[in-house]
């Protein structure tokens, strides 16, 4: 498991489980030529998406940033759709790492699509239940509504089954949450009407999560931008924003879907100047 130190808080990288999804869809309108050179793609015109959860320990607490894709709640029919060659393994990391489910505190939700929210319930002997029986679950007011009450678009990955077993464990936040000091959560939209990204500030240090508005590295340029998007348009003004104010501070950027890199530092001319790489033995 790979770890990230930001000032006395520990980030560390759990395996969630992995997906294949379309590499034309994943850049939107960015010619194959091109993010095919900075991002691999199979025969099928997939690429790889990972969906790990990013455990943060700082003050004495235990955060989780996203859920997993969780473990037997897909059907085989899904399982072969979204390329999921290997199901959620966090509950088997922390256990690694002297944790429990229990144990986490909070987990904090970017967005609610399904390869980010269907981890956060497990199946048992007694039907669906919260994978973490004790963590208040935090995402946006906009995103907790739409996930109840999807439209026409968004009902193909806002699932009822993701949501019904911990409604009384979500604790929705209007535009800003500060978790804890150094620690706030801030709706940006773009990839989803309440997406929200992750900003963390701790001994002198800046990190920047910035969730499905760059879901990896090869997303850094502002215009590249999923065909997933509801909004686009506030995708690369988000993008514009937050990378202004991440290299003004030379800030770390991490991932959950990156194949290759669990976080980076970027220079002014966009090269990759510092990074944690993802182990794959």
């Amino acid at each position: 498991m790979e770890q990230l130190k930001l000032g006395d808080w520990t980030l560390t990288w759990l395996n969630g489980g992995v997906t294949h999804l379309d590499g034309g869809a994943m850049f939107g309108v960015v010619p194959k030529p091109l993010w095919s050179k900075k991002y691999p793609v199979n025969e099928k015109n997939q690429i790889e998406l990972r969906t790990d959860p990013i455990l943060v320990q700082a003050d004495g607490k235990n955060f989780l940033i996203e859920g997993g894709i969780g473990s037997g709640r897909l059907t085989e029919k899904q399982l072969r759709n979204y390329g999921v060659h290997e199901e959620s393994k966090v509950e088997q990391d922390l256990e690694a790492l002297g944790l429990q489910p229990e144990d986490i505190d909070a987990v904090l939700m970017t967005h609610l699509h399904f390869d980010h929210g269907t981890g956060l319930i497990k199946n048992t002997d007694h039907g669906e239940e919260p994978t973490f029986p004790n963590a208040v679950i935090h995402t946006s007011d906009v995103e907790w509504e739409e996930m109840k009450t999807p439209n026409i678009r968004s009902q193909n990955t806002y699932w009822q089954q993701n949501w019904k077993a911990i409604e009384d464990k979500v604790e929705p936040f209007h535009q800003e949450l500060e978790v804890i000091p150094g620690l706030k959560m801030i709706m940006t939209g773009g990839h989803s009407t309440g997406h929200s990204i992750i900003k963390m500030e701790n001994g002198g240090e800046t990190l920047l999560h910035m969730a499905d508005l760059m879901p990896t590295h090869a997303h850094s340029p502002e215009l590249w931008v999923m065909a997933y998007d509801d909004y686009p348009l506030d995708s690369i003004a988000g993008k514009e924003t937050w990378f202004a104010h991440g290299r003004k501070e030379n800030a770390w950027y991490t991932f959950y879907h990156d194949y290759k890199y669990r976080a980076v530092k970027w220079n002014e001319e966009n090269e990759i100047v510092e990074s944690v790489e993802r182990n794959t033995d």
